[in-house]
């Protein structure tokens, strides 16, 4: 007896359906799966023939050949399992053949036949309305996340016994259906707010600057200045997030298998932090297998480094790339993948080894070759990709003590938006450039003109401060930002000045 069924798996973040071929005849009794199964789906029969036998159904035993096609790409994961179930009482004459045309069957089981959840339910479903395939039977808690795509049935089942009823029309079971308005209508609910933060105006205005402009920041500070605290507060003054970006980042959050169950849908920035002890492989991707890495998990939102020389150098070497096209190219003998990483980077590091070079409360104990060598840990390739480099001075007793509070994020995301608006419509015309920080050297010189004031101001700040030549870009889209948050057409001569203060590591200061 054959039967055919279909089920599905995720390559990168993307699905592609895999069809369940199962074959039982009277032979030598035995039990194989072929099509390049990994150990977890070979392990499946185990579970699948004590789960049947659990849920009251008879085993027979016959020879029993499973193939999952197409047979050239590797299968992983434990999602097979219901797909194998179902297609084995098929081939028992326990469910109908015509009940199996047009679904996709997706679950993990338990040895008493419950349905674990799965990874993946979103690629997979947007993968099923690709290939108009109407239905999709998963366990109850991966169905919500399945359920955001239109246009395909999803349906949450308990356990095995409940699908085999289902399919036999024993019982009725509601499909499932996700209201995206109401899940997108519970955004910005943020727990951390700026007006948390006492002092530091100076920082929350770079980090305002560097959220309308989307440009990459670092905060250079001693031990208990707030970096942290700060940098945690990013993603609550970015705009809102778009469907489109919040179905993006929830396919990556899925194939990782780290969404809450009880929210489907990512609806918030995401923010990352990754210890300074990270593997190049978990930053930016890979595997025997590849997975997304901490800069996928970020897209669309923030990724926060702190203690940045800490991290090995290969490490913050294999950042450029994303920084650079806002994706990850992993590369296989026999397979490519590219993961999206548009996010923004926000750093924070030490002045010294110490904490306490710049501190004048402080005495810096550190010799200039110590600190030469400390800096030395951050490239300059890497560094030309950080547009904003902030001081973040220690916290005054009289701004701790202070009973006002600062400005809301609220407040501060009122303004972000505005720029971003403008941003938007300046670069309406052109491919892969949205806001001010994804412009290159072209757009700069097309978009950043100043007046002869301004370009003595940059002139005598590149000779004063010894800005180094990869710095006047930077001031340039900087300076570009600045004046679309204040409403100006045109580059000011304050608009840069500002700008050159968002330039420390540039300065003389850190050169020895």
């Amino acid at each position: 007896m054959l039967s055919k069924i279909f089920s599905s798996a995720t390559i990168g973040i993307d699905a592609y359906l895999v069809e369940v071929e199962t074959n039982v005849e009277k032979q030598i009794p035995g039990f194989t799966i072929v099509g390049l199964p990994d150990n977890v789906v070979k392990e499946s029969k185990e579970r699948v023939v004590t789960a049947i036998k659990n849920s009251g159904y008879e085993f027979p035993i016959k020879k029993i050949t499973i193939n999952l096609a197409p047979a050239d790409i590797k299968k992983e994961g434990s999602s097979f399992d219901l797909s194998i179930a179902v297609g084995l009482l098929a081939a028992f004459e326990n469910v109908p053949a015509d009940q199996l045309e047009d679904t996709i069957f997706l679950g993990e089981l338990s040895l008493d036949g419950k349905l674990r959840p799965i990874k993946g339910a979103l690629p997979i479903s947007v993968e099923a309305k690709r290939k108009n395939i109407k239905r999709i039977i998963l366990p109850k808690d991966s169905a919500s996340e399945a359920s955001i795509v239109d246009g395909v049935d999803v349906f949450g089942m308990e356990n095995l016994t409940e699908v085999v009823e289902f399919l036999n029309g024993g019982i009725q079971v509601e499909k499932t259906i996700t209201d995206k308005e109401k899940l997108f209508s519970q955004i910005n609910l943020y727990q951390l707010d700026f007006s948390d933060v006492k002092g530091q105006e100076n920082v929350k205005r770079a980090l305002e600057v560097a959220a309308a402009g989307a440009h990459n920041i670092i905060m250079i500070g001693p031990p208990g200045s707030g970096k942290t605290m700060l940098a945690k507060r990013i993603p609550t003054i970015l705009p809102p997030m778009t469907l489109e970006e919040a179905l993006e980042t929830t396919k990556i959050h899925s194939v990782a298998g780290i969404i809450p169950k009880d929210q489907p849908l990512v609806t918030e920035r995401p923010y990352r932090s990754p210890h300074h002890t990270v593997s190049d492989a978990a930053l930016v991707g890979g595997g025997s297998f590849p997975r997304p890495g901490e800069v996928s998990y970020a897209h669309h939102g923030v990724l926060f480094l702190d203690e940045l020389p800490e991290f090995k150098k290969n490490v913050l070497e294999v950042l450029r790339q994303p920084l650079e096209d806002s994706k990850v190219t992993v590369s296989r003998s026999k397979l490519s993948l590219e993961f999206p990483a548009n996010f923004m980077l926000a750093a924070a590091m030490n002045p010294c080894p110490c904490g306490y070079y710049t501190d004048p409360a402080k005495e810096c104990t550190c010799a200039p070759p110590q600190i030469q060598k400390y800096m030395a840990r951050i490239s300059g390739p890497l560094l030309d990709r950080i547009d904003i480099h902030i001081e973040v001075p220690a916290v005054k007793y009289k701004d701790i003590s202070a009973e006002s509070k600062g400005e809301t994020s609220t407040q501060i995301r009122e303004r972000v938006i505005k720029a971003r608006k403008v941003q938007l419509n300046r670069f309406a015309h052109l491919k892969n450039i949205f806001t001010n920080g994804d412009m290159g050297s072209k757009e700069v010189r097309q978009y950043c003109r100043i007046d002869s004031a301004g370009s003595d101001l940059l002139k005598m700040a590149m000779t004063k401060l010894g800005l180094s030549a990869r710095a006047y870009d930077r001031i340039l889209k900087v300076s570009r930002t600045i004046a679309d948050l204040d409403d100006s057409e045109n580059i000011l001569s304050q608009h840069i000045s500002e700008a050159i203060q968002y330039r420390s590591l540039d300065r003389e200061l850190w050169k020895h």
